[in-house]
């Protein structure tokens, strides 16, 4: 049945044990081929004596954009949730990522790992003076009501 292959892909994301799950190409693959197959039969029927006050192959071509739309929309949802997973590893490892995780990636996620942490590490540089702001330290907010803070000009008392 059309979407099968795409909604099993989605269900062996979610039910994963491991921190990254190997990109599944062979699936990706097999998805992509059914929707080339899907719409060929849409161009098709829609080429082939098609006539919209006669219904012949209308609801055919409705079932088919249908399961189209959902191949597509379950690849998408795929990627994003790879790519979110990525994003927090980012965040949990810095920009080098252990070898187990970076064998179970894509070219494609390499390279967009890559560029995720070349524009992070850009936007760490510009902030904070000359020598920038790692937003990688402190990443849990402090657990004291009151902090001492130093600051560079005295603007005295202040109350947030």
């Amino acid at each position: 049945m059309w979407g099968d292959k795409a909604i099993e892909l989605i269900k062996e994301l979610e039910r994963s044990t491991e921190i990254f799950p190997p990109f599944d190409d062979d699936k990706v693959r097999l998805i992509l081929e059914e929707c080339r197959v899907v719409n060929q039969f849409i161009e098709d029927a829609m080429n082939s004596t098609f006539h919209p006050e006669t219904n012949n192959y209308l609801a055919g071509v409705k079932a088919r954009t249908a399961a189209l739309e959902r191949n597509k929309r379950c690849l998408l949802a795929y990627q994003w949730n790879r790519l979110q997973m990525l994003r927090k590893m980012r965040w949990e490892f810095g920009s080098i990522l252990p070898v187990e995780i970076k064998a179970n990636m894509s070219e494609g996620e390499v390279a967009w790992f890559a560029k995720y942490s070349k524009a992070l590490a850009n936007y760490m540089k510009g902030i904070g003076g000359r020598n920038g702001l790692n937003l990688m330290l402190d990443m849990q907010p402090p657990k004291d009501l009151y902090i001492e803070v130093r600051c560079l000009k005295d603007f005295g008392k202040l109350e947030l």
